[in-house]
C-alpha cells in the first residue's frame, strides 16, 4: 500500500481521520510524533506566518516552497491546502495539482470561493463543478493519484440557507468527481447528519467551540476532522502574552515559567 492508498483508506475507516493542520516543518514533526496519521497544511496559518492575509495572497510558488520542506522531513501523508486553486482556469489549477504531487503531496482541498478585492466571494456551483470535472480527467490521464477534497463555504461565511445550499453543492461536487466533501464550521448535529446522508464521498468538518465530542462525530458518520488554522492561532497567542508579561515585568522571566 502506498502513502496515497494509505491516506485514502483512513477516509473508509469506521472512526473520523483527525489531520492536524500544520504550517512549517517544526508544526509538522510534533504532530507525526503525537501519532497523527496524517497531516494537512493550513492556508491561513501559512499565509499568516509568512505576512501575509489568507486568500491566495501568498503566491504559489511560495506555498510550495513552504510544502517542500515539510514533506522532505515528514512520511505521514500530506494534503495541502489549495484555496480556490491559485488560478480560475481549471488547466493551470491541474498543473498546481500535479507540481504537489510530484513532492509527495497525496491530497488537496479546493473550496468553493475566492477571495477579491480582500472580499471572500462564492463562485458558480455550476461553473466550479465544471471545474472539478476538468482537473479530475486532467489528474487521471497523468495517472496521478490525489485525493480531491472539496470545500463548499456557506457555513464559513454565514450565507443564508447554509445547509439547502450545502446540500445542493455537495451533490454536484460529488457527481462532478470529487472525493470528498468539507465543510467548514457546521457543527449542528442534524446538519452533519443530514449531509452525511445526502452524500457518498467522506464528510469532513472543521473543529470550532461547539463541535460534537469524537464519539458523536463517529457516530454521525464524520469521516475526517481538521483543526485549521486553530493550533497556530492559539501557539501565536501564547507568544504575544508571554512579550506582554516581559513588558509588564521588565524581566525575562516569563520565557522560564
Amino acid at each position: 500500500m502506498n502513502t496515497f492508498q494509505e491516506f485514502k483508506s483512513q477516509h473508509e475507516q469506521s472512526s473520523p481521520l483527525y489531520i492536524g493542520n500544520v504550517w512549517d516543518v517544526s508544526s509538522s514533526v510534533m504532530l507525526e510524533n503525537k501519532n497523527y496519521k496524517a497531516l494537512g497544511t493550513s492556508s491561513a496559518a501559512i499565509a499568516t506566518s509568512l505576512g501575509y492575509e489568507d486568500g491566495e495572497e501568498m503566491s504559489f510558488d511560495e506555498l510550495v516552497q513552504v510544502v517542500e520542506t515539510i514533506t522532505a522531513r515528514i512520511s505521514l501523508p500530506l494534503t495541502v491546502d489549495l484555496e480556490g486553486g491559485y488560478s480560475r482556469n481549471p488547466e493551470e489549477i491541474s498543473k498546481n495539482i500535479m507540481r504537489l504531487n510530484e513532492l509527495g503531496v497525496v491530497g488537496v482541498n479546493l473550496e468553493d470561493s475566492i477571495v477579491i478585492d480582500g472580499n471572500r466571494q462564492i463562485v458558480d456551483a455550476t461553473e466550479f463543478g465544471k471545474t472539478i470535472k476538468e482537473i479530475k480527467k486532467y489528474l487521471a490521464e497523468k495517472g496521478a493519484e490525489i485525493f480531491l477534497n472539496v470545500r463548499t463555504d456557506f457555513y464559513i461565511m454565514g450565507l443564508e440557507n447554509p445547509l439547502k445550499e450545502t446540500l445542493l453543492r455537495s451533490t454536484l461536487y460529488e457527481k462532478a468527481g470529487a472525493d470528498g466533501i468539507f465543510v467548514p464550521c457546521v457543527t449542528d448535529e442534524e446538519d452533519i447528519k443530514e449531509i452525511v446522508k445526502n452524500i457518498t464521498v467522506p464528510l469532513n468538518v472543521m473543529t470550532m467551540p461547539t463541535l460534537p465530542s469524537f464519539q458523536k462525530l463517529q457516530q454521525l458518520g464524520v469521516k475526517r476532522v481538521s483543526t485549521g488554522p486553530f493550533i497556530y492561532n492559539k501557539v501565536s497567542e501564547y507568544f504575544n502574552n508571554m512579550l506582554e508579561a516581559i513588558d509588564e515585568c521588565q524581566s525575562f522571566n516569563p520565557i522560564f515559567e
